[in-house]
């Protein structure tokens, strides 16, 4: 006889948690909140603050702090980091267990420091899409969307975080700053790669085949070259800059557009 599993003893982000961990020690996972829900608001930023309050002014103004350099180079790694932290739960949900919160911008929230990590993202009470398939589909939890296969999975991917969340900060910093969107989008698609290869311990299947539905169904194909490495993960080449070779101190990221002299 097979007992039953309890909704409440069931966390539909464990997944996720799961990756976190084991990529902890060897890759930052210092951008995001410990357990990834926020508990006490405090000191915290909406994301929907960003995308059309004023708080988008406050993140140039924050980035201009940290990076002590001109406007747009701290405003492209401001987005940089922006789009990894708040695009990593939802990525990682996707490529561990097929289990994506959907980060529509009024369920993150973001805090900023001087230092290193720029920025922290946690999140509030995002939905969760997963498949018929999954064993949490079957527990009536709230908050549990049951899409229908893996194409209207990633299509829920996309209308959240793509175009309810990130692209109106595309938008806002193409206006303000004049920044390229295909640099703008080249950040994002440098961290999808990046996020999945950094999860490969505990992937199950092939990094490349997840990175690759990742960035077709982000609409990113393209923008970074892949090549598979050691251990399942993955050399990543970018086809743009993050533009961090204009810092006063200038740095070549790996797998930067620009060659290392």
């Amino acid at each position: 006889m097979t007992a039953a599993v309890s909704p409440a003893a069931v966390s539909p982000l464990a997944p996720v948690l799961g990756a976190l961990a084991a990529m902890t020690g060897r890759y930052p996972v210092h951008g995001l909140e410990p357990g990834l829900y926020v508990t006490d608001r405090t000191g915290w930023t909406a994301a929907s603050e960003i995308t059309h309050g004023d708080a988008f002014d406050d993140m140039l103004e924050a980035a201009g702090r940290r990076w002590q350099t001109s406007p747009h180079v701290a405003a492209a790694l401001a987005w940089k980091c922006y789009s990894y932290w708040t695009s990593l739960p939802a990525l990682l949900g996707y490529a561990t267990a097929r289990r994506v919160p959907l980060l529509e911008h009024s369920k993150v929230l973001v805090r900023y420091e001087d230092r290193q990590p720029f920025l922290r993202a946690g999140l509030t009470d995002p939905e969760i899409a997963v498949l018929p398939a999954d064993p949490v589909a079957a527990l009536d939890l709230p908050g549990v969307r049951v899409v229908r296969d893996e194409a209207a999975l990633l299509q829920v991917l996309r209308s959240s975080l793509v175009d309810a969340h990130l692209a109106p900060v595309v938008d806002r910093l193409h206006a303000r700053l004049h920044l390229g969107t295909r640099t703008l989008w080249g950040s994002l698609a440098s961290g999808v790669a990046h996020s999945v290869s950094r999860a490969a311990d505990v992937l199950p299947g092939s990094t490349l085949d997840a990175a690759n539905a990742l960035l077709d169904g982000l609409d990113l194909a393209g923008l970074v070259d892949l090549t598979p490495g050691a251990s399942g993960r993955l050399e990543v080449r970018r086809r743009t800059c993050c533009l961090a070779f204009a810092l006063p101190e200038p740095r070549i990221c790996a797998g930067c557009v620009i060659e290392k002299s």
